[in-house]
């Protein structure tokens, strides 16, 4: 009598393995389709924290220019700023609960430019100070030029200085690490922290060059947007009309 018993074990062998290799290659096939999160990116996200934070500020202080809008907190004040700046200098404006005032860096030369209460000072003007109203109403409005010799030349210049205002955004405290990914200005971002980011955070971008986007700096002391990188504009000085040489020391102003 023929056994076919071999022959039976034979083909559930070969089913048994078809069904494995079947299963494996569905497996295969759908690992293939995961998304891959770093598709289509600089490829940023795949390094260490500390070497995002490098590249971010090393692309950052490449960019020959870079917008910078936000609010920052410093000695209990809260500061609004919208600044264009580039290498040579910046402009635009600082304004806070109580003021508000423009400035225009070319090298250095430098101009505020501010309402005529801006200059007027508040005891003064009680007073009936007739010195410091007429100040107030020469200057008002008027691009002022800051003399470099003034107390406050070098705190204003700071707010049109490119690699003064970055530095300090761009600084963390405590071990540097990585934080989540997010979407800033329609651009894909890979955050860095400082610490658990009660030492600063910055979002850097992950498409085409890696710069700092968005920063939220330690303590909660005010959230700015870094955005226009690259896009230079021009420096230009104002007309003589519209510009005082006050020539000494600039007047004390309620600012």
């Amino acid at each position: 009598m023929t056994s076919f018993a071999p022959a039976v074990r034979n083909r559930r062998r070969t089913a048994l393995a078809l069904v494995l290799c079947g299963g494996l290659t569905a497996a295969l096939a759908a690992c293939g389709t995961e998304e891959d999160p770093d598709k289509g990116t600089n490829g940023v996200a795949r390094l260490s924290a500390a070497e995002i934070d490098k590249k971010a500020r090393a692309a950052a202080d490449a960019a020959s220019a870079v917008r910078l809008s936000g609010t920052l907190v410093s000695k209990g004040g809260t500061y609004r700023l919208d600044m264009k700046l580039t290498a040579q200098g910046g402009m635009g404006s600082v304004s806070s609960k109580e003021q508000s005032f423009a400035l225009l860096r070319i090298d250095d030369e430098l101009y505020l430019k501010a309402p005529a209460e801006f200059w007027t000072h508040e005891d003064s003007a009680r007073q009936g100070g007739a010195g410091d109203v007429a100040a107030a109403d020469k200057l008002g409005g008027k691009y002022v030029k800051v003399p470099q010799g003034d107390p406050s030349y070098k705190r204003l210049r700071g707010f049109t200085d490119k690699d003064v205002l970055l530095d300090g955004l761009l600084a963390l405290h405590g071990t540097v690490n990585k934080g989540d990914r997010d979407t800033v200005g329609g651009h894909r971002t890979i955050q860095v922290l400082g610490g658990k980011g009660e030492g600063g955070a910055f979002d850097v971008s992950l498409e085409d060059e890696p710069y700092p986007l968005r920063v939220a700096r330690g303590g909660g002391a005010g959230t700015v947007t870094l955005a226009d990188w690259g896009q230079t504009f021009p420096l230009e000085a104002p007309d003589e009309d519209d510009t005082v040489d006050y020539g000494g020391q600039l007047p004390k102003s309620a600012g």
